[in-house]
């Protein structure tokens, strides 16, 4: 009996054991019965950052709790090396690359979900939960032109999220500020929001001008606007009542995620719980500064998993463990310097943040997309290790299938069985995406077509996939992607080029440039 039956059988007899109860008890009891819904959504944290996925010179014992008590993925993808395109995919079922403006987006970029398209918060809604998002947006917000000192809409209330409290785009970009449900948070109307990309307000400082007023210096893009001594993208001027405190971040997510659970214990609620961190600018708490030794990197991941464990406590202090299922997982791989001198590099020792994966953050190599990916719930879900091909894209159908909704996306799958052990398979393809990019990973093999432009993307010392020739690796016996097997097998080739033109059809015709932060 799958796992699907068996939760259908359990609210079945609950609602044959309150027979004899009101039709409105009967539905409020059932209802009830449904689990309530946990993302927590990393950022740029690497397969091999988590000491259950093989890191000897860092210790993340709260995120391993969710890894060895649940179902740790060998093979859990997200849909896209970067983060914007993965968490559409995340939300909307659909594949990065067929919406030309799913791409690392600007602080001022318009919402990039349709208010008319499917989305997995407005598919729970529809099942009867309530929705949040706290954390990490970066979706866009707005229809393009945005007021900072009026209500902002389009924002994540209008594609299905019942509250939100967000970042209006990163922790890297203007405007630095909070946003709840579409209002930016401690806003003084006499002192208003004005933000640009593309020209500096006058006598405003930069990191570019004015190097003595930063705290943190930058290496590449990150020289505009200055807040709380950080060169940001972006410029921004007024709003400075609204300014968070870096460094507080981390704890003000925390508490706003442990706020939404408890007002909404009563459930069934879904919660998309998206951290920024290990994200640049790495601002660890100064309680946590220094407790990894490898600099500011290795103490926001030490932070976040602490946050993590926090957050599990509320969960279960609520009572609400056992009947609540986590997913954990990141938006894509990692890199050390991505903008900013903080040590990442100086400093990392041993640690290997891709694990034996080869590339990184905007790589089409594994290390680009291939994620720490757990789902635990307690009781419910036996401790494994799963092999199952599983993407973040497949959130929208599988949750569905778990919940009795009949939505689904484009190319979601409905992984449920996969997802709760059952299936040691899951996909039998996938598309894979990096700064336009795409491949394609089937069973054991992935196959990268020609692209030209640099191997490397120097600024962050990373190889992303980029040769004028095909590529074929054969990941069971080769995760590291030494060795291309393109040349010496060429029926292989054949095969994987006609499955990738069958799912891509001619979308691949253009070319895209690589564009970092």
């Amino acid at each position: 009996m799958s796992f699907k039956s068996k939760l259908l059988l359990g609210l079945t007899g609950v609602s044959l054991f309150f027979n004899c109860s009101s039709p409105k008890e009967e539905v409020a009891d059932s209802e009830v019965k449904k689990p309530n819904i946990v993302i927590i959504y990393m950022d740029d944290l690497g397969y091999g950052d988590l000491s259950s996925y093989g890191a000897t010179e860092l210790s993340t014992p709260n995120m391993d709790k969710l890894a060895n008590g649940g179902i740790r993925f060998t093979n859990g993808y997200a849909s896209s090396a970067t983060c914007t395109p993965s968490r559409y995919a995340l939300l909307t079922g659909v594949y990065p690359w067929r919406n030309a403006d799913a791409k690392i987006l600007p602080g001022t970029a318009p919402l990039l979900i349709s208010t008319s398209q499917m989305t997995v918060p407005k598919m729970l809604k529809g099942q009867g939960y309530e929705t949040g998002v706290v954390g990490k947006w970066h979706l866009g917000l707005g229809n393009g032109d945005v007021d900072w000192n009026q209500h902002i809409s389009p924002s994540p209330n209008e594609v299905g999220f019942d509250y939100s409290y967000i970042m209006a785009a990163t922790q890297d970009r203007v405007p630095t500020v909070y946003i709840e449900n579409g209002n930016v948070v401690n806003l003084d109307p006499n002192d208003p929001i004005e933000v640009s990309y593309d020209k500096n307000f006058e006598g405003e400082p930069t990191g570019k001008d004015n190097p003595e007023l930063t705290t943190t210096k930058w290496h590449h893009g990150h020289n505009n606007s200055i807040v709380n001594g950080i060169p940001r993208i972006g410029f921004m001027k007024g709003g400075e009542a609204a300014k968070w405190s870096d460094v507080d971040m981390a704890d003000h997510f925390l508490e706003k995620a442990q706020s939404y659970v408890k007002s909404h214990k009563e459930g069934p609620f879904f919660l998309y719980y998206a951290f920024q961190q290990p994200h640049v600018p790495r601002t660890p708490h100064p309680r946590f500064e220094g407790k990894s030794e490898m600099g500011p990197r290795g103490d926001v991941i030490l932070e976040a998993d602490w946050m993590v464990g926090e957050f599990m406590k509320t969960l279960e202090d609520e009572g609400l463990l056992e009947n609540t299922l986590i997913i954990f997982t990141s938006d894509n791989g990692p890199v050390l310097n991505d903008g900013y001198y903080d040590d990442a590099v100086e400093k990392i020792g041993n640690h290997t943040p891709a694990g034996a994966l080869r590339g990184g953050k905007y790589s089409l190599f594994e290390a680009g997309t291939r994620v720490p990916f757990m789902v635990y719930w307690k009781g419910k879900i036996q401790p494994q290790v799963s092999d199952a091909l599983v993407c973040q894209v497949d959130f929208l159908s599988s949750l569905a299938s778990l919940t009795g909704s009949t939505d689904t996306a484009q190319d979601s799958e409905n992984l449920l069985s996969a997802f709760m052990g059952e299936d040691k398979v899951g996909r039998s393809d996938l598309i894979l995406e990096a700064t336009g990019r795409t491949a394609l990973r089937k069973d054991e093999w992935i196959m990268i077509p020609p692209y030209n432009g640099a191997a490397k993307i120097a600024s962050v010392n990373i190889e992303i996939g980029n040769d004028k020739n095909y590529q074929l690796y054969n990941l069971s016996k080769d995760i590291g992607q030494a060795d291309n097997l393109a040349e010496s097998n060429p029926e292989k080739l054949e095969e994987m080029i006609a499955a990738y033109t069958a799912i891509r059809g001619d979308v691949n015709s253009k070319e895209e440039d690589v564009v970092l932060k």
